[in-house]
């Protein structure tokens, strides 16, 4: 056995002086690579702990302030808009150890995923981003380049998305009037209905250069 001296056993008990830091972690896939479901998962799994938390989404295809996965899990979720202040809303609603899971972050702005890592390193609080990188012009979404930027940890979803050929899907494709669009805004809300104008397919680079959406 080995003797530990009272002078050892107080100094075990003293607090670390190493400041304690939560982590922003972006977790990136293509369309259909399960983002949604699983930030859905994490959220569940973290409140089941007793962990206080805020879930944030931006243009959800299933309506204003909800998170929707395509496989039919829906939460409330706040609803982040373009001025909202995200620092402010995590000091006001979640405490230190706490976490905030934001779905659609490659809407974010820059601005607000500067708020969301000051709040990682200043509060302690654990940020989780869910995004698709790339819009359908194969261009970085502001707020998902900032992410990449910032990020603590970047995990690649491993789900398996293949183009219509088999492929590797690799772009994220807007189909309109089932064309492959090659103009318009960078942000469009699509899928959220079968009779949508507006439509999403993960095509493979050959096909998306070309402009082949492959089978309706």
């Amino acid at each position: 056995m080995i003797p530990v001296s009272a002078a050892t056993v107080m100094a075990l008990r003293q607090p670390a002086l190493a400041p304690v830091f939560g982590t922003l972690t972006l977790f990136t896939g293509r369309m259909g690579s399960g983002k949604s479901t699983l930030a859905l998962q994490n959220a569940f799994n973290r409140r089941q702990a007793g962990r206080p938390g805020v879930l944030l989404t931006s243009q959800d295809r299933a309506g204003e302030g909800i998170m929707s996965s395509r496989l039919g899990v829906t939460a409330d979720a706040i609803e982040v808009t373009t001025g909202m202040d995200l620092a402010a809303l995590v000091v006001d609603r979640v405490p230190t150890g706490g976490f905030v899971i934001a779905d659609e972050a490659q809407f974010l702005t820059p601005e607000q995923v500067e708020q969301l890592a000051w709040a990682a390193d200043e509060l302690a609080v654990d940020i989780d981003c869910y995004a698709i990188t790339t819009d359908f012009l194969s261009r970085l979404f502001p707020g998902a380049q900032r992410l990449v930027e910032l990020a603590d940890v970047i995990t690649p979803l491993q789900v398996e998305v293949t183009c219509w050929c088999g492929r590797p899907g690799r772009q994220n494709a807007r189909i309109v009037d089932g064309q492959v669009a090659r103009a318009g805004e960078q942000v469009a809300v699509g899928d959220t209905s079968e009779t949508s104008a507006v439509s999403y397919r993960v095509l493979c680079r050959r096909h998306w250069r070309n402009g082949e959406p492959g089978p309706a």
